[in-house]
């Protein structure tokens, strides 16, 4: 799959979360390079350490994403906007990256912005002006507005936001319930939405799209166990346990299955773990169909506890285990060291 593309390769259609077959049958001369998550990790810490010299809040959304408070810095700083250039400057000559830049009043408006001149946009919404600024905008614009809910947008006559903040309040609720109160607002340029510095984590996930459909059952189960052992290092890593697991399953049709277990006590030990996910994976798996996308994820997640369980002695022999491969690992990088029956 597509994880991401330049503008020059999205000229031609491409796009994140496309097959790469059809990228490359769209865009044939486009140079493809492979991931390297653990440079991504880097800069993305190095990229919020630089924000939170400006001031505590932020709140970052994402490997590349972050809002940040600046209300208040202007005795420190000079002028936000000013902040901003130097921002965008420093993130440039420090980290060598493009950093487009939305600044308004809320976080709804400010990421419109930010989306608004890519790439290295600088976007200033006057405070005041957010309606009037997000109202020649296609409605697509505003965040959570996907194809489904587009289309029953358009079904109404809404093209642009401005069409949408036209449409009274009571009738979009009417029409969309709760979501329809919440897109009254966005049309209006509303978001009361404060930066949270640290929102909790609710979920820990990991999928993979196989490059070519497969009905066969040793690689599935190695590619599962491999996909355990990442959100198990990711839970261990944040010091969580989890209560849920959940296993995915996407067919050569697009038909997709989800299958969860409540786990009898929280865990993060991935021995405990695989054999609930092998488990899930046998129960879903009831169509013939070829699979093209697999999944593990981990909900009900608690702090780990501090004692284990008294009568069970071999658990913490076992995530001590996991956390001797998780070291080697965060120096060797992720493949450095497997489990046997994950290939």
């Amino acid at each position: 799959m597509v994880a991401t593309a330049n503008y020059l390769a999205r000229r031609f259609g491409v796009h994140s979360a496309m097959p790469m077959r059809t990228a490359r049958r769209l865009c044939p001369q486009a140079v493809v390079l492979a991931g390297n998550h653990r440079l991504y990790a880097k800069y993305s810490r190095r990229f919020a350490t630089l924000l939170g010299e400006y001031s505590p809040l932020v709140e970052k959304v994402g490997i590349d994403e972050a809002y940040l408070d600046l209300t208040g810095t202007e005795r420190l700083f000079g002028p936000v906007a000013r902040t901003c250039r130097a921002i965008q400057r420093r993130v440039g000559e420090e980290l060598g990256l493009s950093l487009s830049v939305g600044l308004a009043t809320n976080k709804l408006v400010a990421k419109v912005a930010s989306d608004f001149r890519k790439p290295a946009g600088f976007t200033v919404v006057r405070p005041g002006r957010e309606a009037a600024f997000l109202a020649p905008l296609p409605v697509e614009r505003l965040p959570g507005v996907g194809p489904a809910l587009l289309g029953q947008l358009r079904d109404r006559g809404v093209v642009t936001i401005g069409d949408l903040a036209r449409i009274p309040a009571n009738l979009l609720r009417l029409s969309f319930g709760g979501l329809g109160e919440l897109l009254a607002c966005q049309a209006r340029g509303e978001d009361p939405r404060p930066v949270t510095p640290h929102d909790p984590v609710k979920s820990i996930s990991r999928e993979t799209t196989f490059a070519e459909d497969t009905g066969d059952t040793a690689l599935l189960e190695a590619t599962l166990l491999r996909l355990t052992e990442d959100v198990g290092y990711r839970l261990r890593r944040q010091r969580l346990e989890a209560r849920t697991v959940t296993v995915k399953i996407r067919y050569s049709d697009f038909v997709t299955h989800t299958r969860s277990h409540t786990l009898p006590r929280p865990l993060d030990v991935d021995e405990a773990l695989f054999p609930v996910v092998l488990q899930l994976f046998r129960q879903s798996r009831e169509r013939r169909y070829r699979i093209r996308l697999v999944g593990v994820t981990l909900t009900n997640l608690l702090p780990r506890a501090w004692q284990d369980d008294l009568l069970d002695q071999q658990l913490p022999l076992l995530r001590n285990l996991d956390l001797g491969l998780d070291a080697i690992r965060e120096k060797y990088g992720r493949s450095a060291v497997r489990r046997g029956a994950a290939g």
